[in-house]
């Protein structure tokens, strides 16, 4: 018992830090948030005001007849509902002014933190997750930014007003309603307990959904091709019935909690009634006090419901806040390195390297030892899995080195900072990279300004000037989401356009041919070959014709180096290459991917 008691205060605490930490996001608005609060004081106050002018409405205005209270209670309560509809308007609009800044400084923030993070956080999490926390989570935290914190403020502020009237009127009777307070108290600290244990698996589930639906619009042809509709559709709908009940058990304690309460309100009400028009009492308390305490009483249900019912969105936000604070808390690429340099050389040496990706079992890369000459071009072949991709990663530092040393023109690679390291390294990857915009804005990303003529020449280096000519607007037009109203072969062929505009002294080219046709391969090869001239090239491919040119090759197998050697040396050796290049030449393809 005792251990759930500090379970629970463990997990309030972590909540009013979370908080804590959101109002700092607060502070550059704190003047919009203050008129904000003073409206809601204002607004909270006029409740108070109009339980207060029932007291000389029933006994100025008809019990004693006075008239200057039949004249006067009319105009206040005109001027009392003006004063409330203004400063209702004001407290709203700034408070959602408010959040809304809030939201958009988190998100700005959750993006620029996910442009720094390693390539090691997004391969341990999965995008359905990265895009719930942008979008439904951030939300969650609006909601419990504005309307919550709105209802939680006003309400607060009206429930207090209205029962220091209720003391000043009576405080024997307003004994009858403070003594409800723990009890309620209570309820409410239940209510929060569960509403942020189902919030969590909300989150869970809405994550979930996020990324069933995102894989089937990437993946949607394999589903087809596979006849994987039933399976897929299967495990959308576990995902979402969690996420519907999950959202029953919070409408079920949200509908069960504020009738007890209410039930309890009204207990106390039956109660006052009782105890006021008792004897002795009803010679202490006249009609209008009688009822301006009544209207007081009945005034604080309202508030007092909305009060519990909030408590979901303020959970859910508690969560989300967590959930948000543990994207911008994570921790960026190392970035350590200070030296600069305008146009790195390209001699590249690995000096016992070794390398495993977290959590996994066995080592990718054991004691690799590799020196690349500038200007040389390396061709890294081996079966699937042997470790060549991870090995070209290592040179713009999309992982950490764990063992041992790489060296760019002599100097550790993590020496260089990373904006200075990765401008001297073009790639042209088997996962061509496009995004949603014209194909002059793809060739010349990155670049803040570019002459026309050098993405033209690039394009036509690339042999894709000719296709995109006959594009509706050339250049200008839009290629879609990843280049989807493109050819696989065009989409590599802007790829390469890119790394020529680039013109970095090291390139890397990883299956840089693999979505071309035998044709389209002879035409972009040529392009390949121009790149790759005075310059440091790295090519992984698996067909024969992309690495039968290149200085050496290097021939790698479950994470070790093999063989080194030219094309003709290696086949002279009849070993591990000889026997690839001749399984190649029995069944037409390389299987050295």
């Amino acid at each position: 018992m005792s251990g759930s008691s500090s379970s629970l205060d463990d997990d309030q605490q972590n909540g009013f830090s979370l908080y804590r930490r959101l109002l700092t996001y607060v502070l550059p608005y704190r003047a919009g948030f203050l008129v904000s609060v003073i409206g809601m004081a204002i607004y909270a106050a006029t409740d108070t005001g109009f339980a207060a002018l029932m007291q000389p409405l029933l006994d100025g205005s008809f019990v004693d007849r006075d008239p200057a209270s039949i004249r006067l209670i009319p105009v206040m309560l005109i001027l009392l509902f003006l004063l409330r509809g203004i400063a209702g308007f004001a407290a709203t609009y700034c408070m959602i002014w408010v959040g809304r800044n809030v939201v958009r400084d988190l998100r700005q923030q959750m993006f620029g933190k996910m442009l720094v993070l390693p390539v090691s956080f997004y391969e341990a999490n999965a995008t359905g997750q990265l895009l719930s926390k942008m979008s439904y989570d951030v939300e969650q935290v609006a909601q419990a930014s504005t309307n919550a914190v709105t209802i939680l403020i006003r309400d607060t502020l009206t429930v207090v007003g209205l029962v220091a009237w209720m003391v000043y009127l009576s405080w024997q009777l307003a004994v009858l309603v403070i003594v409800i307070t723990p009890l309620v108290a209570l309820i409410v600290r239940y209510v929060n307990k569960r509403f942020r244990r189902i919030n969590q698996s909300i989150q869970d589930s809405m994550a979930g959904i996020t990324q069933r639906t995102g894989e089937i619009i990437d993946c949607q042809r394999v589903v087809k091709l596979n006849g994987a509709q039933s399976f897929e559709e299967a495990r959308f709908r576990r995902d979402n019935d969690k996420n519907r009940q999950q959202h029953m058990k919070i409408a079920a304690t949200t509908s069960a909690s504020a009738p007890i309460l209410q039930l309890i309100l009204a207990g106390v009400l039956a109660l006052i009634v009782w105890v006021a028009t008792s004897q002795i009492m009803s010679q202490q308390v006249t009609v209008g006090t009688f009822m301006s305490f009544m209207v007081a009483m009945m005034m604080m249900m309202a508030p007092i419901k909305r009060l519990t019912t909030i408590n979901a969105a303020l959970q859910r936000g508690i969560v989300a806040a967590r959930s948000i604070f543990g994207l911008i808390d994570a921790r960026p690429e190392q970035d350590e390195g200070t030296r600069k340099i305008t146009r790195l050389k390209g001699d590249i040496r690995f000096e016992d390297v070794c390398f495993s990706y977290p959590g996994a079992a066995g080592t990718v890369l054991d004691h690799i030892n590799l020196d690349i000459r500038a200007g040389e071009s390396v061709a890294l072949v081996g079966r699937s899995g042997s470790g060549k991709t991870t090995l070209v990663s290592l040179i713009p530092r999309f992982y950490f080195i764990e063992k041992g040393c790489l060296y760019i023109d002599h100097h550790p690679v993590q020496e260089y900072s990373l904006s200075c390291l990765r401008e001297n390294i073009a790639l042209v990857s088997q996962d061509i990279s496009l995004f949603n915009a014209s194909v002059r804005d793809n060739i010349a990303y990155g670049h803040e300004e570019v002459d026309e003529e050098a993405i033209v020449k690039a394009l036509e280096a690339a042999h894709a000037w000719e296709f995109v000519q006959n594009l509706p607007q050339g250049m200008d037009t839009l290629i879609g989401e990843d280049g989807v109203l493109l050819s696989g072969g065009q989409r590599q062929r802007l790829a390469i356009a890119r790394a020529f505009l680039k013109d970095a002294p090291i390139l890397i080219l990883d299956e840089a041919t693999s979505a071309l046709d035998t044709e389209s391969e002879r035409y972009i090869q040529e392009s390949l070959e121009q790149l790759m001239w005075n310059r440091t090239t790295l090519v992984i491919a698996h067909r024969l014709s992309t690495i039968e040119r290149v200085g050496r090759i290097v021939v790698m197998d479950k994470g070790r180096i093999i063989e080194v050697g030219t094309h003709q040396e290696l086949m002279n050796r009849k070993g591990s290459y000889a026997r690839m290049v001749n399984l190649q030449n029995r069944d037409g393809v390389l299987d050295i991917a």
